[in-house]
């Protein structure tokens, strides 16, 4: 921090309500038909651009800016281009095949939405904690459009339930979400005190998911054998997703084990994916892909959202709004100030809030550690845009799911976040399991 407090500045106030009116226009993209990114970008530069011209009418030193902005620029292009490979190698999937084997597997199985709906669910539980949430969250939405492109209730219900089950199946995995990944990182818990956290991380979700398959609808996706031709994955399919394991696996190891951002290993993951692309559009009698077509079609309105969101935020740190997290650990004590910030994440992006609760770094214990982990990830779900998983899900399902959408089953969520904290508190307070 460069030492300043400019809350009560006019360039403090004027962020404020920019971040606020922008805010606003994001929840409400349903209702004035506005793209998120759009309020969002706004937001994010105009913010600092302010912050500049205070420094200059102030005749301040300007490189504490700077230095801020150029570290951030740094975090946000770790997950820009993290975000940006994964969805590509989506893209390639999609453009193979590979997804619409997958729909014809399951719906030709005869199974019912509800079924659909826990299949998926488990899936990305599971997955996450090795993939990531975000990848997981994309992945299975994807999977999910495949199967009924016009079913709303089973859309709906399917997307919040694969939010909720990737952000909770990422809280007990230290790389499994970007939050975790800062407290491993960090150093405020060692690999195996993450892994307590799958109790109360799966009866969360498992609850939020029972809540939610009361409005999943009855019957089962329609199939007929006679008219369904059964999809063939175009060449090179199953090489691609197998080349999309690996690049999560190098970007995983190379963060661990030699310190590289995680988007280093996914962009050398990209670099696989185009040498492919080369040697299979050379072989004969085998029908290749273009990458770059494939990239055309990313969401880059997530991307450019989450270079908005992100810099609005480290905007409202600059300024001075999130050391007031310190002050909360001060008065409410620990456990009440990490529940709280399941909320605040959920509002504010879990990234930068658990950035500043690091920065701040208050007098806490590994369980205290492990609680503010389990709640910057999970509190993320209660509402649509408060985890990266969220914001993929919006961008995959767009004008399906929404802000809107998932508010009015935001109390299914809610229950879940609540179970989680409740056996946290059995398990590490009272009978000290970790």
């Amino acid at each position: 921090m460069h030492g300043m407090d400019l809350t009560t500045t006019w360039v403090g106030w004027l962020d404020l309500v920019v971040f606020i009116v922008a805010y606003l226009l994001v929840a409400t993209e349903e209702k004035y038909e506005i793209n998120k990114a759009k309020p969002a970008l706004f937001a994010g530069t105009f913010m600092f651009m302010m912050i500049g011209v205070y420094y200059a009418l102030n005749h301040l030193d300007p490189a504490p800016l700077h230095e801020e902005m150029t570290k951030l620029i740094e975090e946000i292009a770790e997950i820009y281009f993290f975000l940006f490979v994964a969805m590509t190698y989506i893209e390639t999937l999609i453009e193979r095949g590979v997804f619409d084997a997958l729909k014809f597997k399951l719906v030709s199985k005869g199974y019912s939405y509800k079924k659909l709906f826990w299949l998926t669910g488990l899936l990305a539980f599971f997955i996450s904690p090795v993939a990531d949430n975000l990848t997981t969250a994309l992945i299975l939405s994807t999977v999910l459009f495949t199967i009924d492109k016009t079913n709303r209730p089973f859309l709906v219900a399917g997307a919040i339930n694969i939010v909720v089950a990737a952000n909770a199946g990422g809280a007990w995995s230290p790389f499994g979400d970007i939050t975790t990944l800062m407290a491993w990182t960090a150093g405020k818990g060692e690999f195996v005190d993450f892994l307590y956290l799958f109790v109360p991380s799966i009866a969360g979700w498992l609850l939020t998911a029972w809540l939610l398959s009361f409005y999943v609808p009855k019957g089962e996706p329609h199939f007929d054998a006679k008219t369904e031709f059964k999809p063939v994955i175009k060449d090179g399919g199953m090489a691609v997703v197998w080349l999309g394991a690996f690049t999560i696996f190098i970007a995983v190891v190379g963060h661990q084990f030699f310190h590289f951002p995680a988007m280093w290993g996914m962009m050398f993951g990209l670099s696989l994916l185009k040498l492919y692309s080369y040697s299979l559009a050379k072989r004969k009698h085998r029908t290749g892909f273009d990458v770059f077509v494939n990239m055309k079609k990313v969401e880059n309105d997530t991307l450019l959202f989450f270079f908005g969101i992100l810099s609005a935020v480290g905007a409202l740190h600059y300024l001075g709004y999130l050391h007031y997290i310190h002050h909360l650990y001060d008065l409410l004590g620990a456990t009440t100030a990490n529940v709280g910030v399941g909320f605040i994440s959920a509002i504010i992006d879990n990234v930068p809030v658990m950035s500043a609760i690091l920065k701040s770094s208050p007098a806490m214990g590994t369980d205290q550690w492990m609680l503010v982990t389990m709640t910057a990830g999970i509190g993320g779900s209660l509402i649509s845009f408060g985890s990266a998983a969220g914001v993929g899900v919006m961008g995959r399902l767009r004008g399906i799911y929404t802000f809107g959408s998932h508010i009015r089953l935001a109390w299914t969520v809610l229950a879940g976040y609540i179970l989680s904290i409740a056996l946290w508190y059995v398990q590490f307070e009272i009978l000290g399991l970790y």
